[in-house]
């Protein structure tokens, strides 16, 4: 390996380190890291180095998300994914029911995506004032995903805000704020879901229709 190709990897093993973490890198999460992997000569570097550990560089959301995948499958690999694909699995009713109560309490057209904020306050206030987004709430609250054993519409919104934070689906830039923006990980989220949706033929387009969100698959 060269010095100079040598140094960059110095200067791109923070960026190394989050990816083989399972990170998301987007715009909103890493724009410094998004930068570099948007550049091809740095990403054919990245690149080369996680090939020499059967890692590979994969991307969602119209090439605008990164993520660490395996180069080549072997018995170990598949096992790691197979587990990996359970957890999203087991978490898909409630992500999807939460994204369809966001959408329908902000009065979006769109379905949440990477860099959408989300104003914590507002949407509380909305769900409180609605009776069906109340039942929407508590309903979604109380899945295992969140855990919430609250009735208080203030305790489940902030708890699930809170767990969304940590699963990766949102950040909130400023502590002070109760201003939440959407990750990249939510634009990967969707293409699970329309892969789900042509292999296992669960017909969550027809389900997210019924729920008044059709571009949501």
């Amino acid at each position: 390996m060269s010095q100079a190709t040598e140094t960059t990897l110095v200067g791109t093993s923070a960026l190394i380190e989050r990816l083989l973490k399972g990170q998301f890198i987007c715009r909103t999460t890493d724009e410094d890291g998004w930068r570099a992997l948007k550049n091809p000569d740095t990403r054919e570097r990245v690149e080369a180095y996680l090939n020499q550990i059967n890692r590979t560089i994969g991307s969602a959301g119209e090439g605008e998300v990164f993520f660490c995948g395996y180069q080549q499958l072997g018995e170990s690999e598949r096992k790691v994914i197979s587990s990996q694909f359970k957890d999203i699995c087991n978490a898909l009713i409630p992500l999807v029911e939460w994204l369809v109560l966001v959408q329908e309490g902000s009065g979006q057209d769109a379905p949440l995506s990477e860099g959408a904020a989300v104003r914590l306050t507002e949407l509380q206030t909305r769900i409180e004032d609605t009776p069906a987004f109340r039942e929407q709430l508590a309903k979604i609250s109380h899945y295992r995903l969140f855990g919430s054993t609250s009735s208080n519409v203030d305790a489940q919104i902030k708890l699930v805000f809170k767990r969304l934070v940590e699963l990766g689906y949102l950040t909130k830039p400023n502590a002070e704020k109760q201003i939440f923006i959407a990750t990249g990980k939510l634009d990967y989220l969707y293409e699970v879901i329309r892969f789900i949706d042509e292999t296992e033929g669960l017909s969550l387009e027809a389900q997210a229709e019924t729920a008044t969100q059709r571009d949501l698959v």
